[in-house]
């Protein structure tokens, strides 16, 4: 599976897939750019539909919800979208006749919602609501399918919460050589933390420290992305001037900052010459790596940046939106220490 952005990305991947399974049909998809994507779980008996939670992907629709952080509840969607959302899925659940668990992935793009696919089954973002929110889904859920109703289990309405829980993917990118950290449609996570705090920038942290990647306190960035994230770095790497970072980019991305009033050093690509972006990286100057890639190729200066990350255990970001939720969780550094309560003492 692929996403590819020209006819030249595609007749490419159609040479690939022949060689691997010439005897099997290839399906496309039209694609839908800078789309926020939306889990929900669900249960139904039949006659009512409770929401156990929605999550909204921290990545854009496209990465696969197994290597996306999410947010519960969902923070960035208007009241009429959330309740577009809720009817939708009860009106599917008893259009399907579920019994039990019931998940749904939607995307959401100009104030548009779509449907990406309804699985009538637990998901693994079950036991994540269950714990942020304190109510055992997969308890009741199977009472339901044994005959029980919501109604008798004084399960009837969906559980708001104060509290922001995150779920990171845990990647095991540095088990491998040569595995490429850029995430896709095609799930690579291996595994899945947690963070909860009453500060949304808190819980992220959390999350972050809890998958293995420590936030940045101070020191300087290097931010290399494609054409088409420059406009959505920019204010990103605003933010990160603001709190004292220095910044360091490639060619490309340190003159579009420079001419919209970011201070940014240029620093020389490996092909580049010498001292080059892994002299740096080698010599500790930088604290955080943002990369953003098309990922067409396997040896270009972007595949080489995200290995040295791993190598080095440099905390990086392959997306826009994962910069945007660090950035906010330096912010909330900034601001206050962590704390640790017990998940029990958020109920």
């Amino acid at each position: 599976m692929r996403i590819v952005y020209n006819e030249q990305e595609l007749k490419t991947y159609m040479i690939e897939a022949v060689q691997a399974s010439a005897d099997h049909p290839i399906l496309i998809d039209k694609f839908l750019k800078d789309a926020i994507e939306i889990d929900v779980d669900a249960i139904c008996d039949g006659t009512t539909v409770v929401l156990g939670g929605i999550m909204q992907h921290i990545e854009e629709a496209g990465i696969h919800s197994g290597d996306s952080a999410c947010v519960l509840p969902a923070h960035g969607l208007t009241p009429a979208m959330l309740t577009e959302i809720k009817e939708a899925t009860r009106a599917m659940a008893l259009e399907l006749g579920v019994i039990g668990l019931m998940n749904v992935q939607y995307a959401v793009k100009d104030h548009t919602l779509y449907i990406i696919e309804v699985n009538p089954r637990a998901s693994r973002t079950v036991p994540f609501v269950s714990k942020a929110t304190g109510v055992p889904l997969a308890k009741l859920a199977t009472k339901v399918m044994a005959g029980m109703t919501l109604q008798e289990l004084e399960f009837t309405e969906e559980v708001t919460i104060d509290h922001y829980a995150v779920k990171e993917a845990v990647f095991p990118f540095d088990r491998f050589d040569n595995v490429d950290t850029l995430l896709g449609p095609e799930m690579k996570s291996t595994g899945e933390v947690m963070g909860i705090d009453h500060d949304l920038g808190l819980a992220f942290a959390k999350s972050q420290y809890g998958a293995g990647q420590p936030i940045p306190s101070g020191g300087t960035i290097l931010i290399s992305v494609r054409d088409n994230d420059k406009e959505a770095i920019l204010p990103v790497a605003r933010d990160l001037e603001s709190y004292g970072f220095a910044i360091v980019g490639t060619k490309g991305t340190a003159a579009f900052l420079q001419d919209n009033g970011v201070k940014c050093t240029r620093v020389y690509k490996i092909s580049e010459g010498r001292p080059h972006l892994l002299d740096k990286i080698h010599d500790e100057d930088i604290q955080w790596i943002i990369n953003t890639s098309m990922g067409t190729r396997t040896k270009d200066d972007s595949f080489i940046i995200r290995r040295a990350a791993l190598k080095y255990h440099l905390p990086y970001t392959t997306t826009i939106t994962g910069a945007v939720a660090m950035a906010q969780a330096i912010a909330s550094l900034r601001k206050q220490e962590l704390e640790v309560k017990s998940v029990q003492e958020y109920f």
